[in-house]
């Protein structure tokens, strides 16, 4: 399996994706086509928690006053399905490994894994 969630609107998003081999990749634009309850859950587990795929920077983070909480992974786990900004980007499932975010050595790291 290689599947892909990221957002058409975000410029890192763009950005990645050029650096990527994308050829035969599942891409999904995850504002269009929404994440199932599935597809979050089987992220979870390989991710080994819902709070290694939620992001803090969502402007709905602070709008909701998230970061006075103490979230629960279920808790987490429903807000990433319920609304795509809370997902760190891109997300990039390769068989039985996850890669998720942006940082450097993430994104080098999946470009090497697409390229074996």
């Amino acid at each position: 399996m290689k599947h892909i969630f990221y957002l058409s609107t975000c410029d890192t998003c763009q950005r990645i994706l050029k650096q990527w081999n994308t050829e035969g990749c599942t891409l999904q634009d995850i504002k269009t086509e929404p994440m199932s309850a599935e597809q979050v859950d089987l992220m979870i587990k390989l991710a080994g928690s819902a709070e290694a795929l939620f992001s803090k920077r969502a402007r709905k983070y602070k709008e909701l006053g998230l970061k006075d909480k103490n979230l629960s992974d279920s808790e987490i786990r429903q807000l990433i399905i319920e609304e795509y900004t809370f997902l760190k980007r891109p997300v990039l499932i390769l068989n039985e490994e996850i890669f998720i975010g942006n940082a450097k050595a993430v994104v080098e790291a999946a470009a090497a894994a697409l390229n074996r």
